[in-house]
């Protein structure tokens, strides 16, 4: 396999968490990553944790705004000719309610939970169909279970809606689409909260494990849904 057949993905949000989890597999197996974030000390420290690999290119940009997705998009196929999979992995909660949080942050949180998957759809489309390649949407078991109040809930149910209706599209163009959803993750997103929810979590790495299984799948298999839930979490 030629440096012009390798394959590439994008994933936003991709210097820490299960973005950056994804990113070292796919780089292990000699694949070419972009990886997407707001923080430009966050990207420059993940990329010097893995040696600064020539096949690994950080973007600085936020996953909620068009102008940058479409440009992070641009990007990769100037710097790598080609892009086969984008997974979607930005997003955040407020860890609040609607009946007792504060809406100062929610704006934030719903663009980029819901309009970023949606914007980065609309910036790859055109060369994922060159290469029939594949959609990641990372979205949350949140997403199929109701919980009192959880607006962050709410934006991944949007996610999970926003999944189907992107393949019953997509696929006619032989590109295919997968949810991944997970259930409790030891992640940095819950470092707002205090402290990681007792009872057991899944690690980033197995979640990533989902993730490349889903993206390794023969040609003309498209794998939907995959919830992945740790052992003795009950919803």
């Amino acid at each position: 396999m030629t440096d012009t057949d390798t394959p590439v993905t994008l994933i936003t949000g991709g210097g820490s968490g299960i973005g950056a989890a994804v990113a070292r597999r796919l780089l292990d197996a000699g694949q070419r990553v972009a990886v997407t974030g707001r923080g430009e000390a966050r990207l420059r420290a993940f990329g010097a944790e893995l040696g600064d690999p020539g096949n690994l290119l950080t973007i600085r940009g936020s996953a909620a705004e068009h102008d940058q997705v479409a440009a992070a998009v641009e990007t990769t196929l100037k710097e790598f000719g080609r892009l086969d999979t984008v997974v979607a992995n930005a997003g955040f909660a407020t860890h609040d309610s609607v009946a007792e949080g504060d809406p100062a942050g929610w704006t934030e949180m719903v663009l980029t939970n819901v309009l970023g998957p949606a914007l980065l759809i609309r910036a790859s489309i055109d060369a994922l169909r060159e290469t029939r390649g594949r959609i990641v949407l990372v979205g949350s078991v949140a997403g199929f279970v109701n919980t009192p109040g959880n607006i962050y809930g709410a934006t991944k149910w949007a996610v999970t809606g926003l999944a189907e209706n992107t393949r019953r599209e997509v696929t006619q163009w032989g590109v295919g689409v997968t949810l991944i959803a997970p259930g409790r993750v030891e992640t940095p997103f819950w470092d707002g909260t205090g402290g990681l929810p007792p009872g057991e979590l899944l690690t980033a790495d197995q979640i990533a494990d989902s993730v490349v299984w889903a993206m390794a799948q023969p040609a003309g298999v498209d794998v939907n849904t995959v919830v992945v839930r740790p052992l003795g979490q009950p919803n």
